[in-house]
């Protein structure tokens, strides 16, 4: 049963949201209590942020979500589960905000349904990477003795496999992924990525360094293995699932197990290999293109507007569905320019609502803001920005200020992270070489930026007076 101090916050909880029954459904996350509300002008935002121990709150995708911290959302959701909220798990959840939330919501909740699963793949193998720089680094075999040239080829092969499997066989995980959520058979998907990665078409690795040519196909269609490749993927298992639950529709039960999968394939296959892969990849290397080009202007220039709109972008939420640009970033060059741009925008509201911390008298105030701030330094956002930065607005844009000096030095220094999906301090470990003085300076220099301007001219408790 809930103590009584948390039977309290979930009566406040209702109070605010406009009453139990306005409630369509709550769950929760690793920190958020999650809600989905049947009408928004019943709910009282004033009201939300004086909830006791809550360090605010953000409406997005369809959902208001009220930061409690780890561990505490666990207990306040037992309370208003107790106290008859209707709840749910939260990909249900997610399912019931998405129908209350426009088409572009829900395109943006579709990309990160399909990458978010396998970033933790991709976050290993960047970490792979990182440790295979420094262990390989002259000053590391220095000390037993060896230069790299007296590196095993047995030791060269293992890191080869630790570092490049995820990316050689990536069109796999992102068939499975969008299989999965498009509501296909996720072993179709598997087997329809493995197609586009078969070792009878040469790789896409060999075509390009001009080893080995592209398969001709009707005299007109070079067709090669799609390594590395993202977007081709992504749309195959969008289509597959979807052309595999029409054929299902449309066949006999004693038949389906036999046509179903047969015609699936059959269709992507040749989808794949001959139109939508040539296609998108087109596609996929344009996009690559564009966003090497934004990140790699000269003076500094593409850092420093990436580093100032970085945390505006993830206010937004669109921030899930450039995913698709750092795994293809890291697919195609193993480096990703844009990881250490975002580290300082994400150091940078560190930053800012750290000085909130130190200047406010209010307790409140720091009971939300320290905590915020280890936070965002382990690369976790949304407490600052949402229960402190854009809440008084000054933080929030002086840490964009940050994040663009930041992301300007970034830039100026080449920066160039190993693997995506860490960032600040636990993002270190993605550079692990040469760069690691530079990363830090980097991250400093958003931190100090942002917190220096928002002690002088961003935050004072009258702020918070007229708040009120």
């Amino acid at each position: 049963m809930a103590s009584k101090e948390n039977q309290k916050i979930a009566k406040q909880v209702f109070d605010a949201i406009g009453g139990k029954n306005n409630i369509v459904s709550t769950a929760h996350c690793a920190t958020r209590l999650r809600l989905v509300v049947h009408d928004r002008t019943k709910v009282d935002e004033k009201k939300l942020d004086q909830i006791d121990k809550a360090k605010g709150h953000f409406f997005t995708s369809g959902q208001y979500q009220i930061i409690f911290g780890t561990g505490l959302v666990n207990d306040v959701y037992e309370a208003v589960k107790e106290a008859g909220a209707a709840t749910t798990s939260s990909a249900d959840l997610n399912d019931v905000a998405a129908e209350k939330s426009g088409w572009f919501r829900k395109a943006i909740r579709m990309f990160a349904d399909v990458f978010v699963p396998i970033i933790p793949a991709l976050v290993a193998t960047g970490l792979f990477m990182g440790l295979k720089g420094l262990i390989t680094q002259p000053q590391i075999l220095q000390i037993f003795g060896m230069t790299p040239k007296q590196i095993p080829a047995q030791f060269n092969t293992y890191f080869s496999i630790l570092t490049g499997t995820a990316f050689d066989f990536l069109p796999v995980l992102v068939c499975w992924s969008a299989f999965r959520v498009f509501g296909g058979s996720p072993i179709l998907g598997v087997l329809l990525g493995l197609m586009l990665v078969n070792p009878s078409l040469p790789s896409a690795w060999d075509v390009a360094q001009g080893t080995k040519p592209a398969l001709m196909f009707f005299g007109v269609i070079p067709v090669a293995g799609y390594q590395a490749s993202v977007l081709p993927a992504f749309i195959l298992g969008f289509l597959g699932a979807k052309t595999e639950k029409w054929i299902h529709k449309h066949v006999v039960n004693s038949l389906d197990l036999i046509v179903t999968p047969f015609a699936t394939l059959l269709i992507m296959s040749m989808l794949g290999l001959f139109i939508v892969g040539p296609i998108f990849r087109s596609v996929e290397r344009g996009i690559l293109y564009a966003t090497e080009w934004i990140v790699q202007l000269p003076y500094g220039l593409g850092g420093l507007i990436w580093g100032g709109i970085n945390q505006m972008v993830v206010v937004t939420g669109l921030h899930h569905a450039l995913n698709i640009v750092e795994i293809q970033l890291l697919a195609n060059t193993h480096w990703n320019q844009v990881n250490p741009i975002s580290s300082a925008s994400i150091a940078a509201q560190a930053g800012a609502v750290l000085a909130v911390a130190v200047k406010s008298h209010s307790s409140k105030i720091k009971q939300i803001a320290f905590p915020s701030t280890i936070s965002a330094l382990l690369g976790i956002t949304e407490p600052a920005i949402y229960g402190i930065n854009i809440r008084f607005l000054k933080p929030f844009l002086f840490g964009c200020v940050g994040g663009a000096a930041g992301g300007f030095l970034s830039s100026i220094f080449n920066l160039r992270a190993t693997g995506m999906s860490i960032t600040v301090i636990p993002g270190i470990l993605l550079f692990l070489n040469q760069q690691l003085p530079l990363y830090i300076l980097v991250c400093l220099v958003g931190f100090g930026v942002a917190f220096t301007l928002t002690y002088f001219f961003g935050y004072n408790d009258r702020m918070l007076k007229e708040e009120r």
